[in-house]
């Protein structure tokens, strides 16, 4: 008997630390990192560069996200269940609905960033199947004409689908796909890169990037957009880590992996940070001066989708290969959105086979339940104001603005279970591996829930101020404060109705073996 669960805990584990690894930078390395990144580094720029933005982005690299990202591994180590199980064990079983909440808040996220998956597909195939855009009309015309047909809806179900397929044979397969995706994604990342900045003018765009304007230091709303790039590329926070650790052998070290993964992903965002710079500045550099340049990359557009799916379609139409170079630029962003999704997946499929559901029935339950809760991003509804994207929008602020909780429901579970006994128990161990001293209690207990709340505060600060200032109060306001705690409140309140038996469902199926 005994023998027959030691081989079934090592059949739920990666087969090698290259499997995890690669897996878990599938989780830090999606749209983020190629989407969303180059603009904040351009909207958080000074007159002579964005360095700074980049120096205050690499400090909560070490003041967040890898601390955030240790504890992820070492509670999924540790507990070897999904969040809600890990929560009900490390924190306590009166706590079990902190848990639910984190797992909750990347299932949303999951419900619109499948449809963002299906868009960077379609946008991969036309790009193979048409001609690039010849102008910025022809570019909109495109992204209006996808958006107000049924198209996205068949993209979305077509990602909800292979995800499914991703997660079918639990981490077996999940291990199988990223040893594809994810390096596959470093070389498209690669050769785009060296595509850009060999285009004359690249350089001025480089150069901008990494040149420091010292007089931005002073700038609180820097820090607070460095730290939130932080918070939302790396997967820190967000239970997912977590949800793969819980397939790492005990042998494979927490702290080394973390560094890696931390690291990992922040290389990926400035190469991609270099290569939307260097495109950007070399096409229009000629044609626009610095600021009308800049102004075009900081542009959003609905959803902020103007300079992915606006602008740099129309601007590879006008460089050499640029087709090819459009091609790779779209199977990159699907690739990164794909490995992102299926770990959102996962994290919900192991919350209800901790529960007690069989692995197939919790699989098609995840997916059809995301399919048809992402139906109204997907169709663009427009029940919460002008913009045609304005669900999506309102689910991408309210539950991003909620993984600033999530962080700091991670850093209590630790405090709750002692963060120096949490050091020395869960997170000491594996071969090789490095160590962290009493330093980094003092960082997950004080340093990592100052930054969450402070976070919290200026975004809905902004909310108040800049977002919806005329109607804060209103819930359905897409970017009001009301909308975020009318929403929050909802889940929390049945989440604290539910914790006992969301607690003693889950620990009655804890695992015999930590393996």
């Amino acid at each position: 008997m005994s023998e027959r669960i030691e081989q079934n805990a090592t059949e739920h584990r990666f087969s090698s630390r290259l499997g995890l690894l690669l897996s878990v930078l599938g989780i830090a390395v999606g749209t983020g990192n190629i989407w969303r990144f180059p603009r904040i580094a351009a909207s958080n720029s000074g007159d002579d560069g964005a360095g700074m933005f980049l120096i205050a982005w690499l400090v909560f690299l070490f003041a967040w996200s890898i601390p955030l990202i240790i504890a992820e591994y070492a509670l999924g180590r540790k507990g070897r269940m999904g969040v809600v199980g890990t929560f009900a064990q490390i924190a306590g079983k009166r706590y079990t609905w902190m848990g639910a909440f984190v797992a909750f808040v990347a299932t949303a996220i999951m419900f619109y960033y499948s449809v963002v998956a299906g868009w960077c597909l379609y946008y991969f195939i036309t790009t193979v199947s048409e001609p690039l855009p010849l102008t910025l009309e022809a570019s909109r015309a495109t992204w209006e004409g996808f958006q107000t047909s049924g198209l996205p809806a068949v993209f979305h179900a077509a990602a909800m689908f292979g995800g499914a397929l991703a997660v079918w044979r639990g981490v077996k397969s999940i291990e199988r796909v990223n040893k594809i995706l994810i390096p596959a994604l470093f070389v498209i990342v690669l050769i785009a890169f060296v595509r850009s900045v060999t285009l004359d003018g690249a350089s001025a765009g480089l150069r901008f990037l990494f040149t420091p304007d010292w007089s931005t230091a002073k700038d609180p709303r820097l820090w607070l957009e460095a730290l939130t790039q932080n918070a939302w590329d790396t997967g820190a926070g967000w239970g997912l880590i977590l949800t793969y650790g819980a397939y790492m052998r005990r042998s494979q070290g927490v702290v080394k992996n973390a560094f890696i993964t931390g690291a990992g992903n922040n290389i990926v965002s400035l190469i991609a940070a270099a290569t939307i710079f260097g495109t950007v500045f070399a096409i229009l550099g000629s044609q626009l001066g610095q600021t009308e340049t800049l102004q075009i990359m900081r542009d959003s557009g609905p959803a902020s989708t103007g300079l992915t799916f606006y602008w740099m379609p129309q601007l590879f139409q006008q460089m050499a290969g640029g087709r090819v170079m459009a091609i790779l630029f779209f199977l990159g962003l699907s690739f990164a959105a794909f490995s992102s999704l299926i770990s959102m997946i996962e994290l919900a499929t192991r919350v209800f086979v901790d529960l007690g559901f069989q692995r197939s029935r919790a699989i098609a339950l995840v997916c059809l339940s995301a399919f048809l809760l992402g139906i109204p991003s997907a169709i663009s509804l427009d029940l919460l104001g002008n913009d045609h994207l304005a669900i999506l929008g309102n689910q991408d602020f309210v539950w991003g603005v909620a993984l600033m909780i999530s962080g700091a429901f991670v850093a209590f579970s630790v405090i709750r279970f002692g963060a120096e006994r949490f050091r020395m128990e869960a997170i000491a161990g594996g071969d090789g591996d490095w160590t962290v001293g009493r330093g980094y209690d003092r960082v997950i207990t004080m340093l990592v829930p100052i930054q969450a709340i402070v976070l919290l505060v200026w975004w809905l600060y902004l909310s108040a101020s800049a977002y919806a200032p005329d109607s804060w109060y209103n819930p359905m306001d897409p970017y009001s404060v009301a909308t975020c705690v009318v929403q929050w409140g909802i889940v929390l309140a049945v989440f604290i109705g539910l914790n006992k038996r969301l607690a003693d469902a889950t620990l009655r199926h804890r695992p015999l073996v930590e393996g």
